[in-house]
């Protein structure tokens, strides 16, 4: 991507209801929107199971946002990062977001970002709420990203990594079976897999990654009802046999 395409993106974090750990892998599958200029992680960081943050903060340039408990059993992590994203909405400086939670509370505020067409990725646990998830451009299981991100750094094979928490299931099939059926296909009734991401990325915030894929090919891949055909120019074509 050239400098002058780059665009403003900011990564906002839950501390109290995500993981230090993701930040790496995050940060990297961020990069494919834009530059993540803006780095902010909410929470009480006095208690003691924020602590880990102190490190991971300044490794990753990432700005703390202090928010006390304002009375017992509430806190105000979800209040100031909600008004930080509208901030950053109506300055206009920002053409998309990362959202680290597993709190649905957070739907509405995606929701209304969506509205005004900014691209909104959200990383959480797998036993994130749907509302949350669907409500994303993008929904990223992080435990699965940050294990294929430890795959990839000891060099692990496909087959060595294959094995996700979330299995492809028979939505995911009805799903990638149901945008194939909506694509332009050619003669022989192969349509581009890029057509074929775009109208189920349309439908559902699904991404490959949350079943330890890298990209859409390797997942065509593994399914026994499509066959993948690579083509001059790095083009890749899916065809259904049943």
């Amino acid at each position: 991507m050239a400098e002058n395409e780059l665009k403003n993106i900011a990564l906002l974090i839950d501390a109290d209801n995500t993981t230090p750990n993701g930040i790496d892998p995050v940060l990297t599958v961020m990069a494919e929107l834009g530059q993540v200029n803006i780095r902010r992680a909410y929470g009480n960081f006095a208690k003691d199971n924020l602590a880990k943050w102190d490190k991971i903060t300044n490794k990753f340039g990432i700005r703390p946002q202090q928010q006390f408990d304002v009375s017992k059993g509430k806190n105000a992590t979800d209040m100031a990062m909600t008004i930080d994203a509208i901030d950053l909405l109506y300055q206009g400086k920002v053409d998309g977001f990362g959202i680290m939670t597993s709190d649905s509370d957070f739907t509405p505020l995606v929701t209304r970002l969506r509205q005004d067409g900014i691209l909104v990725y959200g990383f959480g646990e797998a036993k994130t709420p749907a509302a949350f998830k669907s409500v994303c451009t993008r929904f990223i299981d992080i435990k699965q990203l940050i294990k294929n991100s430890d795959a990839d750094r000891i060099g692990a094979s496909k087959s060595d990594t294959s094995g996700s928490d979330q299995a492809i299931d028979e939505e995911l099939i009805e799903l990638i079976t149901a945008a194939y059926s909506e694509t332009n296909r050619d003669e022989d009734g192969f349509a581009k897999l890029q057509q074929v991401g775009q109208i189920a990325g349309n439908r559902s915030s699904f991404d490959v990654r949350n079943y330890g894929f890298k990209n859409l090919t390797q997942l065509f891949e593994t399914l026994d009802n499509f066959t993948v055909d690579r083509r001059v120019g790095n083009q890749v074509y899916v065809k259904r046999l049943r």
